[in-house]
């Protein structure tokens, strides 16, 4: 007989059942209830536990001359919030109506140029309106000031409950100012995102890789939780020497001021690898002053002028359809070509008559390089155009600047009936001395560069390589673009030639007593548009293109001038700025053996700055001249080490590290060098000018005073 007892069972499993239905019921209801009823509070409650992920930027990277100086850096910058609700929730109101006036009071002192009374009216409509994101200061401050404001009442208690909070950017600097402004490059300061320049070009190197936070609640307590850190940016090692930059900017600006110019552009390229040392583009604005606003030299679409004949001369003597023995008659400066006159600049002076091959770019003859070119292609003007291309003008040296555009030489084109439809009988004439085309001063160097280097053309190279942490992550070697643009023995006969237009034709000015130039004069009309050549006053392109030394060349440079009116000498004026670059890059490269300076009674001890220390070791080891030091240091890898220089008797040079001022006190900058001496000041923040040439021997701050926000030093130079 069965032992269970339905009788008594099943009544227990029913009202265990009911329960179990009745608990399962409630917690359906409960749910249904908190998810309707009740949805806005726990979402808010969730919300003050959680706080939604946020992008965390990283460092960008920086941007370096060829030596390593810091052209291009990032700075924190901040713009400063009050969260009135975390500050409600802390139970700290009390403590903010008892701090306010202290608080508002501090802000004036800091924001001179806005009352306390003004924001006193700020934060109270702010905590009136119980604000979560409430800007204490609408603009972005330095990492000082951020550090003032800090330091202030209630804003120094810890975050979750002062309600103070803020945001930071990486806010970019430039080392040395508006010195190679255009090619550096600059950023959207409210985007942080980059305009132009290299800053622009190499953006995905530069910028890194965002990280993301979010903020969580832990025990009262908000801590940032890293979803993902942030990857900083790499450096770049740019092609630009400072200091050839800097005397190019000065030569070019000086002479547009001494002819009231409207633009000047100029381009030093190393002959071996194509590297560009100094890239300038001044533009006269408003108010009289000449800045870098277009990047002209790479995108100046302009007709070159007498620049282009030795291009056209190249051509003839590569095809082999003339050589340097040919005699071309000129008459008397005037020429008839096709019903139009083909003048040379002397022609009122009865021209040249009959000109050696040579001699038709000593004078920059058009009659002779136009009848040279029309004489031998008239016929087939695309065999020409075919030569030119080959030179490499019409190339796209892809520049990475906003703005670059490639040469435009147009190439004859027969139609079905075997007529030219974009091309007159003048066009290859005038075509040959630097017309009927458009090429940036960029294209025009790189082949003057190209016959500097017998020929081997080289693309313009900006970057040598991404560095990160003190290790080369990326390299861009010179890039060969065409191992030969002619003949070996045309590019020879071309380089003498070219030589000779310095020594005793029209591009004397751009000579030199110290060593050997090579290169050509330009002078030409600017077309205006629509309007043609005869439009009103008349604006001139005055160009000098060229190489040195002649005999073993090292730089290539163009110097371009944007003038109107009379008088206009390529050769007189970017000639001018020429022979200014050239001399200053020499003696500032001039390379003495010290041994040949010694003898058995003396010794050559150079006279060093104060400043970087660790520089001044570097040269004098390589001089062999032996220094007592008290550190230890790599030019080549380290930050600048900040001293003093002594003479030890005949022999030594004394090299001593100095402890420096802090980031936010008025360094002493004398006895060091110009270079020195304005990196010391404006990475503190303050603004500077330089008056004169040398050491340093006096500043308008005085050393060892608290930056003030603004600041502005007078570097005076011995």
């Amino acid at each position: 007989m069965s032992k269970f007892d339905a009788k008594k069972v099943m009544p227990r499993y029913r009202a265990i059942s009911l329960v179990m239905i009745f608990i399962a019921v409630s917690v359906v209801g409960k749910s249904l209830y908190l998810m309707t009823a009740k949805r806005d509070y726990w979402m808010k409650v969730a919300e003050r536990q959680k706080k939604d992920s946020v992008t965390v930027k990283p460092n960008r990277g920086n941007i370096l001359s060829c030596t390593g100086q810091l052209m291009a850096s990032s700075l924190p910058e901040f713009k400063v919030f009050m969260d009135f609700v975390a500050l409600k929730e802390a139970e700290n109101d009390s403590l903010w109506l008892v701090k306010e006036d202290s608080i508002c009071e501090g802000l004036h002192k800091i924001f001179p140029e806005i009352s306390t009374n003004a924001f006193k009216t700020n934060l109270n409509k702010g905590r009136k309106e119980q604000k979560r994101h409430w800007a204490i200061y609408d603009k972005r401050i330095d990492y000082n000031t951020f550090c003032e404001i800090k330091d202030l009442p209630v804003f120094r208690l810890p975050q979750y409950k002062s309600g103070f909070h803020w945001e930071e950017y990486n806010a970019r600097k430039r080392s040395y100012g508006s010195l190679a402004g255009r090619t550096i490059g600059a950023m959207f300061g409210a985007k942080d995102t980059a305009r132009f320049g290299l800053e622009l070009s190499y953006d995905s190197i530069l910028r890194g890789t965002n990280g993301i936070v979010h903020r969580r609640k832990v025990r009262n307590k908000f801590l940032d939780i890293t979803d993902t850190p942030p990857i900083d940016g790499a450096d770049i090692v740019t092609t630009i020497d400072v200091n050839i930059q800097d005397l190019a900017e000065r030569s070019v600006i000086n002479e547009l001021k001494e002819i009231n110019g409207n633009v000047g552009v100029a381009i030093v390229m190393d002959v071996q690898t194509g590297d560009i040392k100094a890239i300038v583009n001044m533009e006269k604005c408003v108010d009289g002053e000449y800045r870098e606003i277009h990047n002209h030299a790479v995108s100046d679409l302009l007709e070159p002028g007498s620049v282009f004949k030795p291009a056209s001369l190249l051509v003839a003597l590569d095809d082999g359809v003339v050589d340097t023995t040919y005699h071309v008659e000129t008459g008397n400066g005037v020429w008839q070509m096709y019903g139009r006159d083909m003048k040379d600049h002397n022609w009122r002076k009865g021209g040249y008559g009959m000109l050696t091959f040579a001699q038709t770019l000593w004078f920059s003859s058009n009659i002779g390089v136009s009848r040279i070119i029309d004489d031998h292609y008239h016929n087939n003007p695309e065999k020409f155009v075919r030569g030119i291309y080959r030179l490499g003008l019409a190339d796209d040296l892809k520049i990475p600047l906003v703005g670059a555009t490639p040469a435009r030489i147009r190439m004859p084109h027969k139609n079905s009936h075997g007529q030219y439809d974009n091309w007159s009988k003048t066009a290859l004439p005038w075509m040959s001395i630097g017309y009927e085309t458009q090429v940036p001063p960029i294209s025009t160097l790189t082949f003057y560069n190209a016959i500097a280097n017998n020929g081997k053309m080289m693309r313009p190279r900006f970057v040598t390589k991404v560095v990160k942490n003190g290790e080369t992550i990326m390299e861009f070697p010179p890039e060969v673009m065409r191992e030969h643009i002619a003949k070996d023995q045309s590019i020879k006969k071309m380089q003498t030639i070219l030589e000779q237009v310095v020594s005793l034709g029209l591009g004397k000015k751009a000579g030199s007593p110290s060593f050997k130039v090579a290169g050509k004069t330009g002078t030409a009309q600017m077309s205006k548009g629509a309007g043609g050549y005869k439009s009103g006053g008349v604006n001139y392109l005055l160009s000098f293109a060229g190489y040195f030394p002649a005999d073993a060349p090292r730089y290539s440079c163009i110097v371009c001038i944007q003038k109107s009116g009379l008088p206009a000498s390529g050769g007189g004026m970017s000639g001018k700025v020429f022979h200014e670059i050239s001399e200053g890059i020499m003696a500032q490269s001039l390379k003495l053996d010290v041994k040949d300076a010694r003898d058995s009674a003396s010794i050559f001890i150079p006279d060093v700055k104060n400043g970087n220390i660790l520089a001044a070791d570097y040269v004098l080891t390589h001089l062999g001249i032996k220094t007592n030091t008290n550190w230890r240091g790599s030019y080549l890898e380290g930050n600048p080490i900040w001293g003093k220089a002594e003479r030890v008797g005949n022999r030594c040079v004394r090299l001593m590290k100095e402890k420096q001022y802090g980031k936010n006190i008025v360094p002493d900058v004398t006895g060091m060098g110009a270079r020195d001496a304005v990196f010391a000041m404006e990475s503190r923040g303050v603004r500077t000018r330089i008056i004169g040439r040398g050491r340093a021997i006096k500043q308008s701050l005085m050393p060892g005073v608290p930056v003030k926000r603004g600041a502005f030093c007078i570097i005076e130079l011995d």
